[in-house]
């Protein structure tokens, strides 16, 4: 039996399992309750003599060979389902016509059986920049011609590896076991043939995995960090007994999403790619991850609800105030362009300076 015929005889009971995680992020009590992104802690030094015009502000960002009009990514989210494929060609859609990323929800599914077209976007954004996605776990059994596969199915620009240890251990049905998946990200980095991106699904990524990513030649990373929706706290939901407890006792696991792009943009060798997902809800934490050390921003659980509560007209009213907010607050830093954005004065409040003092003691090691 080959790796791939192994995975796909497992989890009979994936398309209800990603039901229920579509179900739970619109409405159920799936965020952090104490625990926040820490972009909170971010201040912005006002300019009064920005000497711009708000008309002059260029948000526009190359991106894995694409430009984007705005450093703004619909984030990985779904796949798998009837409701999922409208849901992913509605946001890629809107995607296409914005001029944004838009990343797929795990393709372990299609390795499943399950039908590829909840996964197929492309003639509805034939140009807009699509990340596919699979998890290290399912990258580790799979051979570099099986993973690239995935990535032609779908017409994917670059390749996601999400990287979820503590959402597989609290998830009844999950793996256990995450020994080799440093050694898939270097396998993939050097043979897959599109850019690999190692991105965390809501915990964040901290000082020794970003170390053990660099070193293993990964130069994209996507942190998706604690303080927005918690997927510890969406298979606690799913879960019951012994599981449920432990979800309950990790809900508030993972490193805060400023925090994480902090340890990424000080890691040596540097990565090209940051991108900052993790409880991203408004253009001023699209700007604050930028000048924290991200590239662009990805935001998933909001666009969802404005899909679900406002259907097409919710998420585009949403995406404006997203955009008009980035641009103010662009001007108001005297900030033409994204990347003098990255170069803009910030005050860090206390909690994110701790972060920040232990960011910088290991990147001294």
């Amino acid at each position: 039996m080959t790796p791939l015929e192994s995975i796909m005889q497992m989890e009979p009971g994936i398309s209800s399992r990603k039901a229920d995680h579509i179900d739970l992020c619109v409405s159920g009590d799936v965020g952090f309750h104490a625990k926040t992104t820490l972009l909170d802690a971010v201040e912005f030094v006002h300019d009064a003599l920005p000497e711009l015009s708000l008309d002059d502000i260029d948000t526009s960002v190359e991106l894995f060979g694409k430009r984007l009009r705005a450093p703004i990514i619909i984030a990985a989210m779904t796949g798998g389902t009837d409701r999922a494929r409208s849901i992913n060609r509605e946001l890629a859609q809107i995607a296409e016509e914005r001029g944004y990323g838009f990343g797929l929800g795990s393709q372990r599914a299609i390795l499943k059986g399950q039908p590829r077209d909840t996964y197929e976007v492309r003639d509805v954004a034939p140009n807009a920049l699509v990340l596919g996605n699979i998890g290290g776990v399912q990258a580790r059994a799979l051979s570099t011609s099986e993973v690239r596969s995935l990535v032609d199915d779908v017409g994917a620009d670059a390749l996601c590896v999400h990287l979820n240890p503590a959402m597989e251990i609290v998830q009844p049905e999950g793996d256990r076991d995450f020994v080799g998946v440093v050694d898939a990200l270097e396998r993939l980095v050097g043979e897959l043939g599109v850019p690999v991106i190692a991105k965390e699904t809501g915990c964040g990524l901290g000082a020794r995995a970003v170390k053990k990513l660099a070193k293993a030649g990964v130069r994209h990373v996507d942190v998706s960090g604690a303080g927005g929706t918690s997927w510890v706290a969406v298979e606690a939901a799913r879960a019951a007994g012994q599981v449920r407890t432990l979800g309950d006792a990790l809900r508030e696991w993972g490193v805060p999403t400023a925090a994480s792009v902090m340890f990424a943009e000080r890691a040596r060798p540097r990565f090209k790619t940051i991108i900052a997902t993790g409880g991203v809800g408004s253009g001023s934490d699209v700007a604050k991850a930028i000048a924290l050390g991200a590239h662009a921003a990805g935001m998933a659980r909001p666009v969802l609800q404005a899909l679900v509560s406002g259907g097409r007209d919710g998420v585009v009213s949403f995406l404006n105030r997203v955009e008009a907010e980035l641009r103010a607050v662009m001007l108001l830093v005297g900030a033409r362009d994204v990347r003098d954005v990255q170069g803009v004065p910030v005050v860090l409040g206390p909690a994110l300076e701790r972060w920040a003092v232990e960011s910088r003691r290991r990147r001294k090691k």
